[in-house]
């Protein structure tokens, strides 16, 4: 296909312009690319290591490490490189932080066994111990590689305040004793205040012009684009150590089994610095009931519990699990179990079960 054209069909296809000649300046054809379209059909292991391929041994060359020295200048704590493409970028780890941005186009990492597809407007971040590779990306799949420092989240990390599963990422990547691999995939399609952020930050890194404020600009930058993050939490889609839907839900049915009487979305949306309409699809999405129904459930089971262990009255029992209104509490009782409270003491006083 003529690469004429195939520029137009890149134009025709990405989502909400990226600056064009910003975009333009992405598109460019490096040497090394070129170099892999003429024919070399193995990456130039020397531009990202300091050995070279020829100094690796055999189990190396399988698995390198990309050193961060080679692409970062005196003092600056992160740099920005377009993702080689025409090649099979095989397994390998970084000394540095790692976060991938999409422009265009899609990416596919081999990860634990996994493919992981990028596409337009995709995030990943990887810690130093990941060990990846890149299938072969073509002329429109334009991705960013952010290269940072640890230093360089000191900002971002204290913008975050609260813990959560970015923060804990960024501790983890100081870990010396038992290092984890760790990586957070947020497919996040057209979300264009994050766009707009790496947009800003990619610019900035691209045309380096050895201001002193950049790197804190671009901390902060980074700090913004971590916490819409967290108010998107439900576009993480890959976590290599735990699924954060399940430390939602675990969290939310232990919330509600210790505080079913007073128990409401809003604390929990506060603990997980979530919007209450994200946070109420996740758990539907995630059990098939509402936090209300979740809440009610747990209040009926309370209520049978104490209907048939104890001697309490049933405007006692309707208070203790939570309703004030007596009447309310009678109705839907009836709903669930299709008798009036004191039917379903007297039926099941001497079960062993109870029914919930």
């Amino acid at each position: 296909m003529r690469l004429d054209f195939f520029v137009v069909l890149v134009k025709a296809s990405r989502g909400k312009a990226m600056d064009q000649r910003l975009f333009e300046q992405l598109q460019k054809i490096t040497p090394e690319e070129q170099a892999y379209l003429d024919g070399a059909s193995m990456v130039q292991k020397d531009i990202y290591t300091l050995t070279g391929s020829s100094g690796l041994s055999e189990k190396q060359n399988r698995m390198f490490e990309i050193d961060a020295q080679l692409f970062l200048q005196k003092s600056k704590l992160v740099t920005v490189r377009r993702h080689s493409r025409f090649v099979e970028f095989p397994a390998h780890k970084h000394n540095y932080i790692e976060i991938l941005y999409v422009c265009a186009g899609t990416l596919t990492h081999l990860m634990e066994g996994k493919e992981l597809v990028m596409r337009q407007g995709d995030l990943l971040l990887l810690n130093q111990h990941v060990e990846h590779s890149v299938k072969r990306a073509e002329f429109g799949d334009i991705g960013i590689n952010f290269i940072a420092l640890p230093e360089f989240f000191d900002i971002p990390f204290h913008m975050m305040k609260k813990q959560n599963i970015i923060a804990d990422f960024l501790v983890g990547t100081l870990r010396q004793n038992n290092p984890l691999p760790q990586y957070l995939l947020f497919q996040l399609k057209s979300e264009q205040r994050i766009a707009n952020l790496m947009e800003n930050m990619i610019r900035s890194l691209l045309y380096e012009e050895e201001r002193e404020e950049d790197d804190s600009i671009n901390q902060y930058s980074m700090g913004l684009v971590f916490l819409y993050l967290l108010s998107h939490m439900d576009k993480l889609t890959q976590n290599s150590s735990q699924n954060y839907q399940d430390v939602v839900i675990q969290s939310t049915l232990k919330y509600i089994d210790a505080q079913y009487k007073t128990a409401n979305l809003s604390r929990i949306a506060q603990d997980f610095h979530q919007s209450l309409p994200v946070l109420s699809k996740l758990i539907k999405k995630s059990t098939g009931y509402t936090f209300q129904e979740l809440l009610m459930r747990k209040r009926f089971q309370k209520a049978v519990a104490f209907l048939v262990e104890t001697e309490l009255p049933v405007e006692e029992i309707a208070a203790t699990v939570g309703y004030e209104n007596l009447s309310y509490f009678y109705r839907q009782f009836k709903v669930r179990y299709g008798m009036t409270p004191s039917r379903y003491r007297a039926l099941h006083k001497n079960d062993a079960q109870i029914k919930i």
